[in-house]
This record gives structure tokens, sequence and C-alpha cells, in this order.
């Protein structure tokens, strides 16, 4: 059987200061780059070389605390209105329908920033909705990873969290409706890019449970994607430097119903294939999300935010 590798970002019992590695068979190698973002600036075939001399694992999965995948000067991108199934569904929001018809058969993609590093949450830490949202829904994508040339060096898991009630309201809102704290969650791992066989053909599932209940499910694959990865990207590259890469998540397939909408207290699995797994509890407004800030100089403080 092939040995599942990820790349991580983890600290370790009474250390302060992250390491990257490499997660395989619940043991994670330290790997010699500082962080993420140093990792990011090595060349795909320099990194996968890298990666393949990394050295026997050294330390117990179960006993670190992961980090979100990425730090530094790196930043988390989206994609939007890029499934059939998303531009329906934006339709059925918005007072300007038209704007996402147009947008989904247009040459240029919408991208917009979703997050800088250090406000990314990962697995077992809480999403947040926004507290003058009345429409809230968890959006599951595939994210890839490129880096500072621009080459999809890997893939891991997003939730972009989303307000419909406020981006239906005008599209000018949608950074109200897509950036706030809490909006963004990514897997712990980044899975290298050729380790996925084929990223064009993944299934993708999402579970809200509210209570021992599902509330919502469903499921899509990038197979219905309507433009390419490689595309995306390029597109993302075209007018940027991106110096320590950048994470892009593709867009949704899974949109659900506009009678639906997420609450405190709910409990978001997310998980696609060959990719990994992302969980999140729930939670409403500003407040508690407040750690987000003391992790900034004490990654520690995670533990308490985590599951």
């Amino acid at each position: 059987m092939r040995t599942r590798m990820e790349i991580v970002r983890y600290i370790e019992p009474g250390v302060q200061s992250p390491r990257v590695g490499l997660r395989r068979d619940g043991k994670v190698s330290p790997l010699p780059w500082a962080s993420v973002a140093e990792l990011l600036r090595e060349s795909r075939d320099e990194l996968r070389e890298r990666l393949t001399a990394a050295g026997d694992a050294e330390v117990d999965a179960d006993a670190v605390t992961f980090l979100p995948p990425v730090d530094g000067r790196t930043e988390v991108w989206a994609a939007g209105v890029t499934y059939e199934r998303s531009r329906t569904g934006r339709v059925e929001e918005s007072s300007e329908a038209s704007v996402y018809e147009k947008v989904y058969d247009a040459e240029r993609p919408e991208l917009f920033l979703k997050s800088v590093a250090w406000r990314v949450v990962t697995d077992g830490e809480p999403v947040a909705l926004r507290s003058d949202s009345t429409v809230d829904v968890p959006e599951p994508e595939l994210a890839v990873v490129a880096n500072r040339f621009g080459e999809i060096v890997g893939y891991t898991v997003c939730n972009d969290m989303s307000s419909r009630s406020i981006e239906g309201e005008n599209p000018l809102y949608v950074p109200q409706a897509k950036i706030f704290s809490g909006c963004c969650a990514l897997a712990t791992g980044i899975r290298p890019a050729w380790e996925v066989p084929d990223a064009g053909d993944l299934a993708i599932s999402v579970r809200v449970r509210r209570g021992e209940e599902t509330v919502f499910s469903g499921d899509t694959s990038t197979a219905r994607l309507h433009r390419t990865l490689d595309e995306l990207i390029a597109a993302l590259f075209a007018p940027t430097d991106f110096p320590d890469g950048a994470i892009l998540a593709t867009g949704t397939g899974i949109v659900p119903e506009l009678s639906f909408s997420l609450a405190e207290g709910d409990r978001v699995e997310i998980e696609i294939a060959e990719v990994g797994t992302l969980t999140n509890p729930v939670v409403r407004g500003r407040e508690p999300m407040s750690w987000l800030v003391d992790a900034l100089d004490r990654p520690d403080a995670r533990r308490k935010a985590q599951l």
C-alpha cells in the first residue's frame, strides 16, 4: 500500500515556534524549511526531490498540535461561479442575477482575495457566521497550492464560508460576504500534487450536523468544474507576483436551497477524495474568533480553540 504523504505545520508540546513537517503513517518528520512560505519558493521539481529525500518520522502525530498549512506572505484566494450549480445558486439569491450568468461563461474568471495567512483556521477550529447575516452556508472546495512560479505543487481542503444574504443584496458586497474572522478553513495537510492521480475528477462531499441530526448534505466532483485548475491558476498569477506562493480555493459545486442556513453550534464536515478531510464547529460573531489575534504570537493558543 502506498504511504500517504502530507506537508504540515505543527508545534510540539512546550514549544512556541511552528515547524514544517511531512506526515506519514501517524508520524511527522521535520522538513528543512522554516515555514510553508519558504517551501513555496522552491520549484516543483526541487520540492519533489527534497520531499522524497525527507528523513524518517520522528514525532507521533497525536503528540503535536497541527496548524493551518499557510503562513508568512502566502495568501488564500478564491474563485467564484466555477460550477453550474454555483451559478444557479447565485442567480437564485441575487438581486442582480445576470452578473452571475455572465461570469460563468466569460473568458475572465471571478477571483477574489479570501484570507491572509494568520486568519485561516484549520481542522477542529471554529468557523464563524457574521452577526449581521441571516443566510449562511459552507462552501466545500478543492484548494490548489501553487509555488512562487505559478506551478501547482499541492492540494488541500477548503471551507469558503459565505453569507448568502449579504451577497444577495448586491454583488458589490462580495468582500463583506466572504472576508471576515472565521471565514476560511483549510485542512491540516497539503497533499503533494504528484500524489493525487487525477485532480480533475475528485469526489467532494459535505455534511452539516446539528446535534445528532444531519441537516444538510451534498456531493459533487471536480469533474464538474467549468474551468480547469491550470486555467484558474494562470488567471491568478497573470497580473500578480506571489513571492511566497498562493492557495486558490476553486469554487463550490454544492449550494443548499435558500431555505437552509447554518446555525451556531452546527458542525461542518468536508471530505475530498485523495486529498483529505476538514471538520469545523460553527460560532457566530467576531468575539468567539478573537483567539486568532492571540495566536499570532502564541501558536499554542490554538489548542484551546480546537475541538
